[in-house]
């Protein structure tokens, strides 16, 4: 059945040996929203993220990419649907032996790409946006922490996907660099209409993302209510995950306004 949205989980579940990981799971994200992945350490939520991506694959269920069920595809299928959907890994996951240009570089090639104009191009382009050209010979040993990171943003949309997934973006950063990489990911929102799937323990990010929306004029991010464009952040929505299952799902009102005593601890 064809699905408008850009995401779309059918009962998912998942498990490692007789460890259930990810139980039941079900959420739709339209094109150009964002869900902000919640739990404890274990809850399932970097699992649920490879498993859209499909390097997981589940027991049961369905994974819908832009209506496409991921869950049955070949490796080789699923490298030709990977080309858009980008992830950012909470390690970074760059390789430490080359560069900025080709750590990013390198995703192009895996893709097909030959043309070295092109590929530069296209490199040169997504490091202006993320305000870091001038690092493109640096290795990533010689960069701060924040600054990989947003390496590995760099990599992860330098194929101009329109669905990204991010891993704990702004873990073991200081506030003012998780602030920066916040910045980015509402321009990517705001800018590109990238669909976003964000998980974080850091609940103070997903509410800044929830509220604020990217000011090109400013290049800051700005009050929704004041930015003639509410409706961007309108559309997020929370979902916490509990022993590898939906808990909770729906907006931030829904969120802040629940009795529900283990949210309220969990947020407390």
């Amino acid at each position: 059945m064809f699905s408008s949205a850009a995401i779309e989980l059918r009962n998912v579940s998942l498990s490692f040996g007789e460890k259930v990981v990810i139980s039941q799971v079900s959420f739709r994200l339209e094109p150009g929203n964002t869900l902000f992945l919640l739990g404890p350490n274990g809850s399932g939520k970097s699992v649920l993220l490879k498993s859209i991506i499909g390097l997981l694959k589940p027991d049961s269920g369905e994974i819908l990419i832009n209506g496409q069920d991921i869950v049955p595809l070949s490796e080789e299928q699923l490298s030709l649907l990977r080309k858009s959907i980008g992830m950012v890994f909470q390690e970074t996951a760059l390789f430490d032996s080359l560069s900025v240009y080709e750590n990013i570089s390198y995703e192009l090639r895996e893709s097909g790409m030959r043309d070295e104009a092109e590929i530069e191009k296209r490199v040169r382009e997504v490091l202006r946006f993320l305000e870091m050209e001038a690092s493109i010979d640096e290795m990533p040993g010689q960069l701060s922490g924040g600054m990989r990171r947003r390496v590995a943003i760099a990599r992860a949309i330098v194929s101009q996907p329109t669905i990204v997934l991010y891993d704990s973006p702004t873990a073991g950063l200081d506030p003012v660099t998780a602030e920066t990489i916040i910045i980015l990911i509402a321009k990517l929102r705001d800018t590109r209409h990238v669909t976003s799937v964000v998980v974080t323990e850091r609940l103070q990010d997903a509410f800044f993302l929830s509220n604020f929306v990217y000011s090109p004029d400013k290049q800051i991010l700005v009050p929704a209510e004041t930015s003639g464009h509410p409706g961007k952040t309108e559309a997020a929505r929370f979902l916490l995950l509990r022993d590898g299952a939906v808990y909770f799902l729906g907006t931030e009102k829904q969120l802040v306004s629940t009795q529900d005593p283990y949210v309220r601890r969990f947020f407390a």
